[in-house]
Parts: structure tokens; C-alpha cells; sequence
């Protein structure tokens, strides 16, 4: 594209943009968009996209698309101005100083972290994830100029590399397009599932496209007279309202097909029918007629009314089976709803006649804020608030009932802890046991729609269990139990992150106090945002981050200034356990200990078994209380063979009773030079026979074998075998 052509292109695009917004804002609010739309095109002068476009009609684009939902001014400003920072000389100051801090704020919230260095890609997308919900949580518009750029960016997707483009639509499925749906912004959600189709599966869109175009014409007729009908019957009950057929989107029919293993010829429900009325009452009036006039299809009715989805969603679906022998979907809904339906938290900006209080927004922004309570407690590094975000996203709903009759919404999968924390801080801390339907559940039960929770309290409860984190599905539960061992047992927290970090540095090889050099620590409290060392104890101590996190980087820093250091560490960073020479597959800074119920010894085959809240414990492979143990607790572990330590060992003689065969078996014991730690003798029958129990200690797994072999050679002695307790 040579220079003229790009210019022609700018001028045309500025011109069209400019004569929109004089249509919708003052003079004055013009004036700020003007002057931004004239500082980003001389920022992004010969700055060209990968499409070959000049750069400067992206901006211009994803500004557009605000407009269309009718943002205010200073937000169309920011949108004009939001690469500005990440791709020109331009800076936030100099932005604060022609525009005002508030555009300033919107394009620095948006603006990638790309002067951050990161240790991976996957941590850098995280991060930028963490802080643009960060921002988001301050100012929902954020997210609605982020929207808009993916949007846009997705609709030019194509002259990218296959591999990025792939990379891009994956993450817009991920995390943009149910972002859209949970802000109620259905429009963008729509076009984002669609564009991320054509992108991954480019041959099944096509064919879809093709199949739908030409079924349109024989399914037109079907739709203009389920409509013609509807229309009839509004001016029967009397009821002003409009009557019009909405196409479902590609990407929701493709799911339907994939999902439900059906061809493109049985899937019916190709467009919904849409009634729009004034009032909540008309919505059902309207229903029962239809119910009335076609048969509905049971089990395909939703109330989003009586109990309307997180986003604030409401309306009445309903699919009935058409006199043509075919079902059809049909959705009731209030002019007001159709807003919210279409614009979601948009809708505060875009109906300015009819603008909600701000209770009301903070009403829609619930979700949200739920979210953000994992980002305030800083309870988790980035990539797990970003697994986290994708599980909330994901999640699908639930409906359960308060004891007085009030609903909430859950994810799939929600307990009664989950439900516990969403009533109340308190009622979730102070939780000792939880009734669903009248009958007592464990803790751990799956909600399921309709359920009715009563959570049992208790004033004396010292609080949650740490346990509850394995279970507990929203993000916000998780976060309240960590605040409550992070505030409420402070001084526990820093004993017990001290005692996990001198452990683990002393099992790599070192003094915990060499490794705490202050300027060495003023890097780990700037990256983790800890104000103090007992912060940062606290913050391991309760599980926010792993002593590994803390420590490599402050021992990576001891082995650089330290290199000769180095060659003695590594001699004793060999030392695995503290227990009895037990390498634990994976892991080294687990508790180990032996069961009492077999004794596993040196030579035994062994494995290991996580337990809850005490570490790994070692049994005998064939130890009958793990036959049936959970298979994901077992762990591979076997002895160190480069650690030789004494240990005891239970044998059980089966002998005549004779006095003469105990002294033997002491006399055997003391020529070996072992010691006996215990022993009980005992006749067992009439029989004359004798049992004796022996506790030995023994150096070696050879010299264990080697004392029973002696042993079994003592006259009158019939078995010497290993004992399990």
C-alpha cells in the first residue's frame, strides 16, 4: 500500500468516525475525542498493521464499537489513544496532561505488560489477565475497551501466522467470549463465538454457513408464521409489544451438534422467536397463551425471571412443537429485559433516559467483585488466579434456596461451603455443619438446582479448615478461608512459614539465614508485594506460596555471588528426608513417616500415601490398608540406598515351648552384636507350643536376613517370620 492510499484510507475512516460522535455527545465532549483521535493518528504515523491497513484504524475500529453500545466520551478517548503507550513514544504523563486523569487511567489499565520481564509466556498472560481484572474491578469500562480491541482483532485475525491465530482464538474462547456472556454483553459474545469457530475450524464454518443459507428460505416461511401468530395474539390479550425471529449464531449450533452428536439436519432450533411486551405480567399472560395454543416440549421451560442468571439476565424460554411437527424455541421478555439482554452492564451507559442507580450496577457487577476477592487477599500467584478465572468463567449454574425462600446462584459443582461464604464472611468462618432439604450433608456434598441449604453455625467454631480449600469451588470462598488464616492466626502463620522455609532450605543444603540478605529479600517482597519478612513467613505459612517459591530465587542469588559455596552445598543437598533414607518421588519438602501398621524396613518394597494435613506415610506395598486406598494418594517412593541407618525390626518365632530355645535365640542376637529393644514369650496351646515376639534393631536389610536365617537353624525353632502390627 503505497502513501497515498494510506492517507485516503485515514481520512476517510477519521471523517466517518468524527460525524458519529457529532451526532452523540456536546460540543465540548467532541472536542476531547477529537483532539485524542488527532494525537493517536500523528502517534501511529507509518505504523502499519499486519493486514497491510495503516495502524491507526484499529484504534479507530475498536472506538467505533464502543460507540455502537453509546459509551461516554472519555471512554471513546481512551479507546483512540489505548496502544499508544505500549506502541509509541507516547507516556502516561503526557497523556494525564492533554487528556485528564481519567482517560489516562482507562488506556494505562488496558495497555499489555510488555517492559515486564517474565520467566514464561504463560506467566505473562496470566499476569496481564490478574491486572486487567484488577483494574476491571475499579472501572467496568476497562473491560468493555478490551472487549472491543479482541473484537476487532478477531475479525482481522487472518493475516496473522495459522500458529498465532490459532493461539488468539483459543484464548478468546477461553476467557473473552464467556467474559461477554457474563457481563450480559450477548452481542459480543456472539460474534466472538463465531469468529473463533471460523478461526480453528474454518472447513466446518464454511459448510455451516452453506447449509444454513439454504435452509433459510424454507425455514423463513415457518418463522414469519409463528410470528404472524404471536402478533395476532397480542392484539387478542390486548398487549402492546413486538414480535420478531433472531437467528441463533453459528458457534451455538455447531456446540449443539458437537455436543449432542447430531447432524446439521436434526437440529431444529435454528432461530428463536422473540415477544417483547411491557410488563412482567404481560411476559406470563403471553406464556400461558402460547402453552395454550402449541404444545411445550417438558423439561425445555426456563424461568429467568423468577430467578435470573448472574449476569442479570431475565427472560422466559420456552420451546413448544409447532403445528408443523417441528419444535421452536420462543423467549418473553420486558423492553427493560431486552436491554439488559443485549447490552448487559452496557446498558448503564447506553439508555441514559432510564440510567440505574449505582446500587444497581454494583448489583450487576456481583460476579465481579466475587472474583476480585482472590486478587485483594493476594492468595495466589498469577497463573492460579488465571486457572481460577477460567473455572468461574466456565462454570455452569446452579440455583439453590436460602431457609427464607431467597435464591442464589452457584457454580456447577458449588458446596455448602461455597454457599455458606456467598451469604456471609461470618457464616462461612463460623460453619460447623450443613443441613440440604432438612437432612444433614457432609460438608462436601454437591449442590443441585433447587436445593434448599440451611447452614448450621456455631459461635464457639475456632473456624475453617484448612481442608475446605480441596473441595470449595468459587474463588471467593477460597479466598475468605485463606483471609481467615491469613488474619486471624498471624502469629501461627509466621511460625509455621518460618519452620517450612529453615526445612526446605535445609533439606537443599543451606542456613535459611545465609540466604536472607536484605537485598536479596527486597527483590522477593517487590515481586510478591509483601511489606515485611513476616509478611512474607505468614504468606507461606498459610499457604499462599510454596516455600520453593520464595527459596530458589533467593538461593539462586547465594550461588551466584557464593561459586565456591556451591561445590560444598552440593555434597549435602543429598540429604532428602529426615525420616529413614526415603526418597519420595517429585517432591522434598514433605513430612514422611513410617506406618505403624506394616513397619516397612529397608529392603521392603514400599510406597507412599498422602494424608490429609500429615504428609506422606510410608507402607509395604502388599500392606493390606492401602489395597484399597484412593489411587490418586499413592505415591512412588523408595529407600535411599546412599543413607545406611540402623532400624528395628518386629519378628514373630513360632517354636516348641522349651527354655532351652530362648536362651538360643538371645545368644544368636548377641553374637551378631544386636541389640534387642523388647520381647514377650508366651505358650500359646496345649500343644507345648510357644510364641515369641521379638523387637530387633538392624543395620542392614542383609544382616536382618541374616539373623533369621540363624535363627530358623536353632533346634525346636519351626518359623521366624516379619511381623505387621
Amino acid at each position: 500500500m503505497n502513501g497515498d492510499e494510506a492517507r485516503q484510507i485515514v481520512e476517510r475512516e477519521t471523517a466517518h468516525f468524527l460525524s458519529r460522535c457529532s451526532l452523540m455527545y456536546t460540543e465540548k465532549q467532541a472536542e476531547l475525542i477529537t483532539r485524542a483521535l488527532n494525537y493517536s493518528v500523528t502517534m501511529h504515523d507509518g505504523q502499519f498493521r499486519a493486514s497491510g491497513e495503516p495502524y491507526i484504524v484499529h484504534p479507530i475500529a475498536v472506538a467505533n464499537l464502543l460507540l455502537d453500545i453509546g459509551l461516554d466520551h472519555s471512554t471513546i478517548a481512551a479507546a483512540l489513544l489505548h496502544d499508544c503507550i505500549e506502541d509509541t513514544p507516547a507516556t502516561a504523563d503526557e497523556i494525564t496532561t492533554l487528556f485528564g486523569a481519567e482517560v489516562c487511567m482507562l488506556v494505562t489499565s488496558v495497555t499489555k505488560l510488555e517492559k515486564i520481564i517474565f520467566k514464561s509466556k504463560e506467566e505473562e498472560q496470566a499476569e496481564n489477565f490478574r491486572r486487567m481484572f484488577f483494574a476491571m474491578a475499579k472501572d467496568i469500562r476497562v473491560i468493555l475497551i478490551k472487549l472491543a480491541d479482541r473484537i476487532h482483532n478477531m475479525r482481522t485475525v487472518g493475516a496473522l501466522s495459522r500458529e498465532r491465530q490459532v493461539a488468539i482464538a483459543k484464548e478468546t474462547l477461553d476467557i473473552y467470549a464467556p467474559l461477554a456472556s457474563r457481563l450480559g454483553l450477548s452481542f459480543y459474545k456472539c460474534e466472538l463465538d463465531d469468529l473463533c469457530l471460523k478461526t480453528l475450524h474454518p472447513d466446518d464454518f464454511d459448510k455451516l454457513v452453506k447449509d444454513i443459507s439454504l435452509k433459510r428460505a424454507e425455514r423463513q416461511d415457518l418463522v414469519n408464521h409463528i410470528c404472524e401468530t404471536l402478533r395476532e395474539l397480542l392484539k387478542k390479550l390486548e398487549i402492546n409489544g413486538q414480535v420478531s425471529g433472531r437467528p441463533k449464531h453459528f458457534y451455538s449450533i455447531y456446540k449443539k451438534m458437537v455436543g449432542q452428536n447430531k447432524t446439521f439436519e436434526q437440529i431444529y432450533d435454528l432461530t428463536a422467536v422473540r415477544v417483547i411486551v411491557e410488563s412482567v405480567r404481560d411476559c406470563y399472560e403471553v406464556l400461558g397463551e402460547i402453552h395454550t395454543l402449541w404444545k411445550p416440549i417438558p423439561g425445555r421451560f426456563k424461568d429467568y425471571i423468577a430467578v435470573p442468571k448472574p449476569n442479570n439476565y431475565k427472560s422466559l424460554h420456552t420451546t413448544v412443537m409447532t403445528t408443523y411437527g417441528m419444535p421452536f424455541e420462543i423467549q418473553i421478555r420486558t423492553f427493560e429485559m431486552h436491554k439488559i439482554a443485549e447490552y448487559g452492564i452496557a446498558a448503564h451507559w447506553k439508555y441514559k433516559e432510564n440510567r440505574v442507580v449505582e446500587s444497581d450496577l454494583d448489583e450487576k457487577l456481583e460476579w465481579l467483585r466475587g472474583v476480585m476477592e482472590y486478587e485483594k487477599e493476594q492468595t495466589a500467584d498469577p497463573r492460579e488466579f488465571y486457572e481460577s478465572l477460567k473455572l468461574d468463567l466456565y462454570s455452569g449454574q446452579v440455583f439453590v434456596f436460602t431457609p427464607r425462600g431467597d435464591v442464589i446462584a452457584l457454580p456447577d459443582g458449588a458446596t455448602p461451603i461455597d454457599f455458606a461464604y456467598t451469604v456471609h464472611s461470618e457464616v462461612g468462618n463460623k460453619c460447623v455443619g450443613a443441613k440440604v432439604n432438612n437432612k444433614i450433608v457432609p460438608l462436601e456434598t454437591k449442590l443441585q438446582t433447587g436445593d434448599y441449604v440451611d447452614i448450621i453455625t456455631s459461635a464457639q467454631s475456632k473456624g475453617p479448615s484448612r481442608d475446605w480449600l480441596r473441595f470449595v469451588k468459587t474463588s471467593a470462598a477460597k479466598s475468605k478461608i485463606r483471609a481467615f488464616f491469613k488474619h486471624a492466626m498471624k502469629e501461627e502463620n509466621i511460625k509455621h512459614g518460618k519452620e517450612l522455609l529453615e526445612r526446605e532450605a535445609k533439606a537443599r543444603g543451606f542456613a535459611l539465614n545465609d540466604l536472607l540478605v536484605p537485598k536479596w529479600l527486597d527483590v522477593i517482597m517487590q515481586r510478591y508485594s509483601f511489606s515485611s519478612l513476616n509478611d512474607l513467613y505468614a504468606s507461606v505459612g498459610y499457604g499462599a506460596y510454596t516455600p520453593n517459591q520464595v527459596l530458589l530465587k533467593l538461593i539462586d542469588f547465594y550461588r551466584r555471588e557464593n561459586p565456591v559455596a556451591q561445590a560444598v552445598q552440593a555434597t549435602s543437598s543429598q540429604v532428602k528426608h529426615e525420616g529413614r533414607g526415603i526418597i519420595v518421588k517429585g517432591n522434598d519438602d514433605l513430612l514422611v513417616r513410617i506406618s505403624k501398621c506394616c513397619s516397612p524396613v529397608p529392603g521392603d518394597k514400599i510406597v507412599g500415601y498422602i494424608s490429609r494435613g500429615r504428609g506422606v506415610t510410608i507402607h509395604r506395598d502388599n500392606c493390606p490398608n492401602i489395597k484399597n486406598a484412593e489411587q490418586f494418594r499413592l505415591i512412588e517412593a523408595h529407600w535411599d540406598d546412599s543413607r545406611a541407618t540402623p532400624f528395628v525390626v518386629s519378628l514373630t518365632i513360632e517354636c516348641k515351648d522349651s527354655g532351652g530355645v530362648l536362651a538360643k535365640i538371645t545368644k544368636t542376637v548377641s553374637d551378631m552384636k544386636l541389640s534387642i529393644e523388647s520381647m514377650t514369650a508366651r505358650k500359646v496351646d496345649k500343644d507345648n507350643k510357644g510364641l515369641i515376639s521379638l523387637n530387633l534393631r538392624v543395620n542392614s536389610p542383609e544382616q536382618l536376613e541374616q539373623i533369621i536365617k540363624r535363627m530358623q537353624s536353632i533346634r525346636n525353632v519351626d518359623k521366624v517370620y516379619r511381623t505387621m502390627n
